[in-house]
């Protein structure tokens, strides 16, 4: 499986914020077609005494056509939900993008539009500091 360009700096983030990755990929099989989300995570949550999970998409959109690199995130995320609905897995997914690559396209109204009516939840992460930016839910 061909990792992004940013992988480890975002498993960084991610376990710098708090979590913990327990998957590397996160593996399902809906039928016979398998599914590799990159990552699959925790977080224990000590107020609540209980574990909160989540699966992550990594994307840097680093295809020279923007279009073509938002049809294959959004495209993904599609058919991972439904593998994690299938698989009886409630975990949210999570696309994961560059803050930088954010930023260029935070206001396009096509990608706002996408955004909303997928109900696409978001991390926003800087891979340089290897941080976590903001949670868009």
């Amino acid at each position: 499986m061909a990792r992004d360009k940013y992988h480890q700096e975002f498993k960084a983030a991610l376990e710098s914020d708090g979590w913990r990755v327990t998957d590397d990929p996160l593996y399902l099989k809906t039928g016979r077609i398998p599914v590799m989300i990159d990552l699959g995570a925790e977080r224990i949550i000590i107020a609540e005494k209980g574990n909160e999970k989540i699966a992550v998409e990594i994307k840097t959109f680093s295809n020279l056509s923007f279009i073509t690199a938002f049809y294959e995130a959004i495209g993904k995320y599609i058919v991972y939900r439904k593998a994690l609905e299938l698989n009886q897995d409630a975990r949210p997914l999570y696309l994961a993008i560059p803050e930088g690559i954010f930023k260029d396209f935070d206001e396009e109204p096509l990608v706002l539009s996408v955004f909303a009516d997928e109900h696409v939840r978001v991390i926003i992460y800087n891979p340089a500091a290897k941080t976590i930016v903001q949670w868009i839910t």
